[in-house]
């Protein structure tokens, strides 16, 4: 990772469970190169970790507004700083 990456960990609140909303954050990270996770909590958030270029991340952040058609959030909230992932993105297991 280069002086410009970004790393950000954050919780996304709303209608995001059940819609669809892991598999689509998964795809639109993966278009944009990003690396990282995402994963269902058991209280209906969907909690999230990108690394990348900073422009790319802060786009990332952006679109985790829209989601997929049947999602609403209403909430995208940072969470503790997290070490940088270096590569890949994955669904993980709900916690």
């Amino acid at each position: 990772m280069t002086a410009d990456t970004l790393t950000v960990h954050v919780l996304i609140e709303g209608r995001v469970q059940g819609v669809g909303y892991r598999a689509w954050c998964a795809d639109q990270a993966v278009a944009r190169a990003l690396s990282g996770w995402v994963r269902n909590h058991a209280s209906g958030a969907v909690e999230a970790v990108f690394s990348g270029p900073s422009d790319t991340v802060v786009d990332m952040l952006d679109v985790l507004w829209h989601g997929p058609s049947l999602a609403r959030v209403s909430l995208v909230r940072d969470l503790e700083p997290v070490d940088p992932v270096d590569s890949g993105f994955e669904i993980c297991a709900t916690v």
